[in-house]
């Protein structure tokens, strides 16, 4: 039994609040366990440079997190000057999982920007913010949609994420921070709809690790996966 008394293919309760914000075009307040994590979804008519002309949009990412998300208070990164690495890889983490179940052609000459705050932590904010970024992006488009700016969303599927790793020798699904501070193995995947893997992250912090284990972890994973697709369907009113 886990320290939340959770069985090892069981994920902590998963909330998503559509529409949090009256001030995006698409937002949603994901919770996942005690991680919560706001997604707020911008429209904008421009592209970056490189894409001008091209007839090609795009889609990217910003993530932080508040400085009392954590047991301890965390500086803002804005008075340090700089955004950390870990805050660099997982923005860019969120840009790429979403890029890659959106057809940036049919979304036309346009920037979609996600600002995913963390406002709580305990552990798989990064996953619970690709999942979250995911139906703020979808309630976007669908606004693109209705007011005629396209005439379908480019939103080929949805895109969720979840942590899976081993602790204590066991594979777990959905690790609290507790779980990730001490676990043998920590994986991190983005999938689609599908099925389809988009990110697969995974360390082994002391022992390395085998195709049985990977396997194991993959297949938690999966039904974790399908899970919160579900709740994004239902949150995004797909």
């Amino acid at each position: 039994m886990r320290i939340d008394k959770r069985q090892p293919d069981e994920m902590r309760p998963v909330e998503i609040v559509p529409g949090f914000l009256a001030t995006a075009e698409g937002s949603a307040l994901i919770s996942v366990g005690h991680t919560k994590v706001l997604c707020a979804a911008t429209v904008e008519e421009t592209v970056p440079a490189f894409l001008r002309g091209s007839g090609k949009g795009w889609v990217t990412a910003e993530y932080s997190m508040l400085p009392r998300a954590t047991q301890q208070r965390t500086p803002r990164e804005v008075n340090k000057g700089r955004p950390s690495g870990r805050t660099l890889e997982i923005q860019r983490l969120i840009g790429r999982s979403l890029r890659a179940v959106i057809d940036l052609r049919a979304l036309g000459e346009r920037t979609v920007t996600l600002d995913c705050d963390v406002i709580q932590a305990d552990g798989g904010t990064r996953t619970a913010a690709v999942t979250g970024a995911c139906v703020a992006l979808a309630i976007a488009l669908g606004q693109l949609v209705k007011f005629g700016a396209v005439p379908k969303s480019p939103l080929r599927e949805l895109v969720a994420a979840t942590s899976v790793g081993i602790v204590d020798g066991e594979p777990l699904l959905d690790l609290c921070y507790e779980e990730d501070s001490r676990a043998d193995v920590d994986m991190n995947l983005v999938m689609t709809d599908s099925g389809q893997f988009v990110e697969v992250q995974a360390t082994a912090e002391q022992h390395p690790f085998g195709d049985d284990r990977l396997a194991s972890m993959v297949s938690l994973a999966r039904a974790g996966i399908a899970r919160l697709v579900e709740a994004q369907k239902e949150a995004a009113g797909l």
